[in-house]
């Protein structure tokens, strides 16, 4: 190992992230080549085999493994290295890795534009993803911080709410129901629902609310998209619940009312997750208390 370098092994973390040469050559700028060939020689300097190739996918060998795990603490401390040399200099730079649920990218880039400006030294990497893939970034440790709609159970993680998340029933601006107040849950069951994919937060909590009075709803469509649910509310396929933080003032949301329901909106929360025992880089100490002072700038507005 004493023959291995810096960059064979930053190449070899990609390649086994990936699972794949031609991806890994894809985000390191490299031709296919090249990486072939870095691998081969770290492969020769660790003295076993670190790939094995099922179909047109790569697997790690346990060797393989042992060294991937190995990649991710040696650039996780020089990361760490770099950000506190930087904030020893008074400065602050390096990378800030966010992972958030697709519903927090109507507001989380209007929370990062400021810290931004404040700190232009800092390169910014933001994920947009569902709740079963924010999930296995969470587990695999990939990012810094996580925004989520609901904490997960099952995972040790230190976690912290820094803005509410009311859910709201949408319905078409000219639908029957737009001008009632108070509407009973019983007859807002009569309607078609436009629900999120099965282990949604928002799926979740509008599931144990109509539970709890022992109300079912027609599901006549599931999507996987806030665009794509307020599309469907605006041509008339159902209502549905979502964030009132996914209506904007352009496109469909213009088309569409809250209507005015019992026992809504939700109160529900963002949370700012991270796996417990991390620990938090200065750059991700000094975003997460600009995030919980912003939020609260930022729910007056």
């Amino acid at each position: 190992m004493k023959q291995a370098t810096l960059h064979q092994l930053k190449v070899f973390e990609a390649a086994a992230r990936h699972g794949s040469f031609t991806r890994a050559a894809e985000e390191l700028f490299l031709t296919q080549p090249t990486v072939s060939m870095q691998v081969k020689q770290l492969t020769k300097a660790v003295g076993l085999p670190l790939f094995e190739q099922v179909g047109k996918r790569l697997y790690l060998t346990e060797a393989g493994k042992e060294l991937f795990t190995t990649c991710r603490a040696i650039f996780e401390q020089l990361a760490q290295l770099e950000m506190t040399v930087a904030d020893l200099k008074g400065l602050k730079q390096g990378q800030l890795r966010l992972a958030v649920i697709t519903t927090a990218k109507y507001f989380v880039p209007r929370l990062l534009g400021p810290f931004c400006q404040r700190y232009p030294g800092i390169d910014i990497s933001l994920q947009v993803t569902n709740h079963s893939g924010i999930l296995e970034r969470l587990t695999d440790n990939l990012d810094d911080l996580y925004v989520m709609s609901q904490v997960p159970e099952h995972l040790d993680v230190v976690f912290q709410p820094f803005l509410d998340n009311p859910l709201v029933v949408l319905a078409p601006a000219n639908h029957p129901l737009a001008n009632e107040k108070n509407i009973s849950l019983s007859r807002l069951a009569e309607e078609p629902f436009i629900m999120r994919e099965p282990g949604s937060g928002t799926r979740k909590a509008v599931q144990k609310l109509f539970a709890a009075h022992e109300i079912s709803v027609e599901v006549k469509l599931e999507l996987g998209s806030n665009e794509a649910i307020k599309q469907a509310i605006a041509g008339g396929l159902g209502l549905s619940v979502l964030s009132r933080h996914t209506l904007t003032p352009d496109g469909a949301s213009s088309e569409l009312t809250v209507l005015d329901v019992e026992h809504f909106p939700i109160h529900r929360n963002w949370y700012v997750v991270y796996p417990n025992g991390k620990q938090l880089s200065v750059v991700a100490r000094t975003y997460l208390e600009y995030l919980l002072d912003a939020a609260k700038q930022f729910a007056t507005s």
